[in-house]
């Protein structure tokens, strides 16, 4: 695709793609949220306050959600970061991502680090009953750091730098082009290919059936302790979000992922399921051995992976392209909830842990309190605010764009 053709499109908005990216990141509260109810064995505690009922119901939800919530999220930022690029040029879009990624992760870290410490000393005292409290484990020493759930903002950032120096190295040594319509080839064969996720999966799947000491029920470990990500957390979201900046260069090729919603989401499911059949339902939290059944639960975990993120965006361009004024609130509020999220989502899940309700009752609750506190914060505090102008850009700029059209594509 032509640079001008790029540009063209790059102030246009897809409503369907902004909004499956504001849905991976509200779904981060609920899957934050079943966290006190996994059913671990006993003496296993998944999560800082650990609640008297239990659900495998959950336990499931939180293995899916695992699975494709974030690797999806990083396609939709690599397009969109593809979109500002071409848009803003490489200055604009280094001060846009320093404004919109960097200062929420440099100011909002320690505010929201200090909030977790206190709901983990409130958790840790609940489950204590009474008991004094165990002292604090040891800082384990550099490069270790507590990124908490702030760490995709890292990520990002570290993902922004990688891509712009590959490209500036490509643009360099390919002055005629050929190189990048290569790879656009690549691309549309991948899309169009019912065989195109092997491919995308492989990386993602060696990676982990060679990984040590991997913890198979937690999939891509998230690189939120440590400032040096681990190498499937680099693998797995790296490839997701390459492939979405890539993706960008031919948007055409979004048609075919929205025809094949259903078929993938069938896939989805069914990888999911081929993974529950090989681990079970229940949590486990001791190193796989490396043996064919581990082999053979990596390779459908990463098929998992990327048959739900083609599910998941397929379904949004076929069902959520219009303009919804609720649904564009949503999806600009959404920045705000999950970075504001985790110590509120933590106390309501403390509060209630003790009480001699079932998790039905306690789990919907928990996200009944946390959602409009926080959507309320997002309208009173942020909306209108610096606040808002930082993380979503000016809201006229915002307002005041269309729908981008996506072009019909062969199959």
């Amino acid at each position: 695709m032509a640079e001008k053709q790029i540009m063209a499109s790059g102030s246009e908005r897809l409503h369907a793609l902004d909004a499956a990216r504001g849905g991976m990141l509200l779904l981060g509260i609920a899957f934050h949220a079943t966290m006190s109810f996994l059913p671990t064995p006993p003496g296993v505690n998944a999560w800082i306050v650990m609640d008297t009922s239990r659900s495998t119901g959950l336990g499931l939800t939180f293995f899916t959600l695992h699975m494709f919530r974030m690797s999806a999220f990083f396609v939709l930022a690599g397009f969109f970061g593809h979109m500002s690029f071409h848009k803003k040029g490489w200055r604009g879009f280094v001060r846009d991502r320093l404004k919109r990624i960097g200062i929420p992760l440099v100011v909002g870290w320690p505010i929201l680090f200090a909030l977790i410490i206190g709901a983990s000393i409130y958790g840790a005292m609940v489950m204590a009953h009474g008991k004094p409290l165990p002292p604090p484990p040891p800082y384990a020493g550099f490069p270790a750091f507590p990124l908490t759930h702030l760490w995709f903002l890292y990520s990002l950032l570290q993902l922004y730098a990688a891509t712009l120096i590959l490209r500036g190295l490509v643009a360099l040594v390919d002055r005629g082009g050929h190189v990048r319509a290569g790879v656009d080839r690549i691309v549309r064969a991948l899309i169009q290919s019912p065989f195109g996720i092997v491919v995308l999966a492989a990386p993602t799947a060696l990676v982990l059936i060679l990984q040590p000491q991997w913890l198979q029920w937690v999939g891509i470990m998230t690189p939120d302790s440590s400032l040096v990500p681990n190498l499937s957390a680099v693998v797995g979201f790296g490839t997701a979000f390459g492939f979405g900046w890539l993706l960008h260069r031919q948007t055409d090729l979004l048609q075919v992922w929205k025809r094949r919603w259903l078929l993938n989401l069938v896939l989805a499911v069914g990888f999911t399921a081929g993974c529950v059949g090989i681990i079970g339902i229940e949590p486990v939290y001791k190193p796989a051995p490396h043996d064919a059944a581990t082999a053979l639960y990596a390779v459908c975990y990463a098929l998992g992976i990327w048959s739900w993120i083609a599910a998941v965006i397929g379904f949004s361009l076929r069902f959520l392209s219009r303009h919804s004024p609720a649904r564009r609130y949503v999806a600009d509020a959404s920045y705000w909830l999950y970075l504001a999220h985790l110590p509120l989502i933590m106390v309501l899940q403390t509060a209630l842990s003790q009480l001699p309700w079932p998790w039905w009752v306690k789990f919907p609750l928990i996200l009944a309190i946390a959602l409009p506190i926080l959507f309320a914060s997002y309208q009173l505090l942020v909306r209108h605010s610096f606040i808002g102008r930082i993380l979503n850009g000016p809201r006229e700029s915002r307002s005041n764009r269309g729908a981008m059209p996506l072009p019909e594509a062969a199959e």
